[in-house]
């Protein structure tokens, strides 16, 4: 598995970048990789199907600017900004036949990554669906989007993240896990006790990730632009819902 070294400090390009390197290993353009990022300003991140009046305070997202981005895969709704660490990983169902099954997909994924952190010295326990807890408070949240050959599997993983930023722009789930039991946001969120480079490399330990880091080809940055500019700027995708 490949290293990505891009960075950039546009939000809605982070978002667009996970698609465009799905995209491209699907094409036969870009093999399995995996790429970290986080983000200076604070901004939200919906599921696919989630519904702005029922995920986000909208009139104080507005209010302070903080955008609100519709990404590719699934799930829950988030709140990105410093201290929040963002992995994406493009993976080959060759790789392991039984991903295609979600469930197990996310089991095998996520314990791998529990398996790492404990060289580490930290027991990350993982709770289906697809969240990773330190003592029953989640530090790791994960979603997926899946093609015919490839899919996407990207998580965060909070460790200096200002937890009390969270219920001042994001509502109480509609859904949420069995283990959650109701709890407001700064009651069931918490920080992982390591630093980014901690985090980085028991990640990159977890999928077995060549420290090498490739660059974006030329052609991969203009479509990364275009999407951001085309799709994940636009109302008409971000608050579709």
């Amino acid at each position: 598995m490949k290293l990505i070294d891009y960075s950039t400090l546009i939000p809605e390009e982070n978002i667009a970048l996970d698609e465009v390197l799905l995209l491209e290993a699907e094409a036969g353009k870009r093999g399995e990789s995996l790429r970290f990022w986080e983000s200076s300003e604070y901004f939200v991140v919906m599921g696919r199907a989630g519904k702005i009046d029922e995920d986000c305070f909208t009139y104080k997202c507005i209010k302070d600017g903080v955008k609100i981005i519709r990404r590719l895969s699934g799930g829950g709704t988030v709140l990105e900004g410093p201290g929040c660490i963002n992995y994406s990983v493009i993976i080959s169902y060759s790789s392991d036949n039984k991903y295609r099954d979600v469930n197990y997909s996310y089991m095998h994924i996520l314990g791998k990554i529990v398996n790492a952190f404990k060289s580490k010295g930290v027991s990350l326990k993982y709770l289906p669906v697809s969240d990773l807890a330190l003592e029953n408070k989640k530090v790791s949240g994960n979603a997926q989007a899946r093609k015919r050959k490839y899919f996407l599997h990207h998580g965060t993983f909070l460790y200096d993240f200002d937890l009390k930023k969270i219920p001042t722009y994001l509502k109480h789930p509609p859904k949420e896990p069995e283990y959650r039991d109701k709890r407001e946001h700064l009651d069931f969120l918490a920080n992982i006790t390591l630093s980014e480079t901690d985090i980085k490399e028991a990640i990159m330990e977890a999928f077995g990730c060549e420290e090498e880091a490739l660059k974006l080809s030329g052609d991969e940055i203009v479509n990364l632009r275009e999407l951001a500019t085309g799709k994940y700027s636009q109302d008409s995708w971000n608050y579709a819902f």
